[in-house]
């Protein structure tokens, strides 16, 4: 979601349907306001407002949120107060939040790790993409009957319907005895290459393949010349916590996901 900068004053806006499943807050025939309503891959239905007044965000907040059925969930930077303030208002309550990382990739911060014997990483766009999308399914069923996948965070990209890898080339794999046992996935969505998954079977976890995989991608971007990377940890995710900052990773920032459960 963009951040607000609201500004003083009243405008006189309407909220018309312009799509969909999306909104625009007209002054005199002046668009001061957009909202859109996207369902993520695991079902959960994300709210975006882009307003530059804080009547015209409550106004469309209002009117949209009257249009959704439970649970609404949205996303802010939880440096954005105002932000914040509103959608608390609109009556949702912050549901998780996650620690947004700056990863170095130089091997002399983050060290290097060798895969467990046996394992061997086998380079972003050179996995095979029929094992790849079945370790996908997996890992992700193992998320389903544990924790359970609403609790991992969620991008919102086109994808057909139960497959959830959409370009096997950004994905490197760890692979034993010619089966695939972990994955990671770096993709490039801002100025910082993200680390969107890092995931091993439940049966093979404990090995040190989760760290060999994440050395191997960050030692691949410093050889592109790229310093830094950036990853998103749930703040109650030790584990995960753990691995990145034994790599150096440092906290450059929070979100929080907020949600409307019912009326």
């Amino acid at each position: 979601m963009n951040t607000l900068r609201f500004t003083a004053g009243e405008p006189a806006v309407e909220i018309f349907r312009v799509g969909p499943r999306q909104w625009h807050a007209l002054d005199d025939d002046r668009v001061t306001g957009r909202a859109e309503a996207t369902t993520r891959p695991d079902g959960r239905v994300f709210l975006s407002v882009d307003a530059w007044h804080r009547t015209v965000f409550d106004r469309l907040a209002h009117v949209v949120l009257a249009t959704l059925p439970d649970p609404v969930h949205t996303v802010v930077d939880e440096t954005d107060h105002e932000l914040l303030a509103g959608w608390r208002e609109a009556g949702l309550t912050i549901r998780r939040r996650e620690w947004e990382y700056a990863v170095p990739t130089d091997p002399g911060v983050t060290g290097t790790a060798v895969p467990p014997p046996g394992v061997t990483i086998v380079p972003a766009g050179a996995a095979e993409d029929c094992p790849l999308r079945e370790l996908d399914r997996v890992v992700r069923a193992e998320v389903e009957a544990t924790v359970g996948w609403p609790e991992m965070p969620a991008e919102v990209l086109a994808r057909p319907a139960d497959d959830t890898v959409v370009d096997s080339a950004k994905y490197a794999v760890a692979a034993e005895n010619g089966a695939y046992m972990g994955l990671v996935r770096v993709v490039q969505v801002t100025r910082l290459p993200r680390i969107g998954l890092v995931a091993v079977r439940a049966d093979r976890q404990r090995r040190g393949i989760a760290r060999a995989l994440l050395t191997h991608s960050l030692g691949a971007l410093h050889q592109a010349g790229i310093p830094m990377a950036s990853a998103e940890i749930k703040e109650t995710n030790e584990a995960a916590t753990a691995l990145f900052e034994n790599l150096g990773a440092r906290r450059a920032g929070s979100t929080v996901e907020l949600v409307r459960h019912g009326r």
